[in-house]
């Protein structure tokens, strides 16, 4: 088997925005779901983790498009594993057109938690370190690895929702893609009208459950650039974020 997955997605007409391209949270969507597949093909996957009581969670999660897949457009998310460590691996991914074209790139890190203590486990331990088998250190990924978001006290509270039943996954907290939605829907339906997301970026710092208000500060750090703190109902910060567009 090789060492890169590669799976086929449609850009669905009902997945896409009113450009007709892809919405960003889909596309995410898509990312997490081709690494799920391929983790799962190889033994490291969700269905036999949670077995154990183990479970894969998103850290963070880097996104930088050139362009986004039209609709009813067929394309392949490429993923593979870059390094692991004990607590955490690094995941890449490329999303290609059907003749090869490249629509862009992402970059994510993981971990693997207990499901009953929360707390992070031991990667190496599944298999015997099976996971070192599958590592990929010579396909390029050639977008920035990001890091933690910086943000000063400039930032603005801008909206605070409540959380519900579609909100929570698997893994009992809110879905990773749901932040990705909710930040973006920050910006009113003109500002897309001229502005493209060229990267996304969020880094999740701890977890938020159905009930929970979230609160959005934003900090302007140019015409394009945004910074993102989302805040639970406690004053517990669960992740940030930052977008850049164009």
């Amino acid at each position: 088997m090789d060492k890169i997955g590669r799976y086929d997605f449609l850009a669905e007409p009902f997945h896409c925005d009113f450009s007709g391209r892809l919405f960003m949270g889909h596309l995410g969507n898509h990312m997490l779901n081709a690494a799920d597949f391929h983790s799962s093909a190889r033994g490291f996957g969700m269905k036999y983790l949670m077995t154990i009581n183990r479970s894969w969670v998103l850290s963070r999660l880097a996104i930088e498009m050139d362009e986004m897949p039209q609709q009813y457009t067929k394309f392949n998310v490429e993923t593979w594993v870059e390094s692991a460590m004990r607590y955490f691996t690094s995941r890449n991914f490329a999303v290609t057109s059907e003749d090869g074209k490249i629509y862009g790139y992402g970059r994510s890190i993981w971990a693997m938690i207990d499901t009953e203590s929360r707390q992070p486990t031991d990667i190496f331990a599944i298999d015997n370190g099976a996971i070192n088998n599958w590592i990929v250190n010579d396909k390029e990924c050639p977008i920035d690895k990001g890091g933690r978001v910086k943000m000063s006290d400039d930032a603005q509270l801008v909206r605070t929702i409540d959380t519900y039943y579609n909100d929570v996954d698997i893994n009992g907290h809110i879905n990773s893609v749901k932040y990705i939605e909710h930040v973006l829907d920050l910006w009113p339906l003109d500002w897309y009208r001229d502005h493209q997301i060229k990267r996304f970026e969020i880094a999740y710092v701890a977890e938020a459950h159905a009930g929970d208000q979230l609160s959005f500060y934003r900090e302007t750090l140019n015409d394009a650039e945004f910074c993102i703190r989302i805040v639970r109902t406690d004053g517990i910060e669960c992740c940030r974020s930052k977008v850049i567009f164009k």
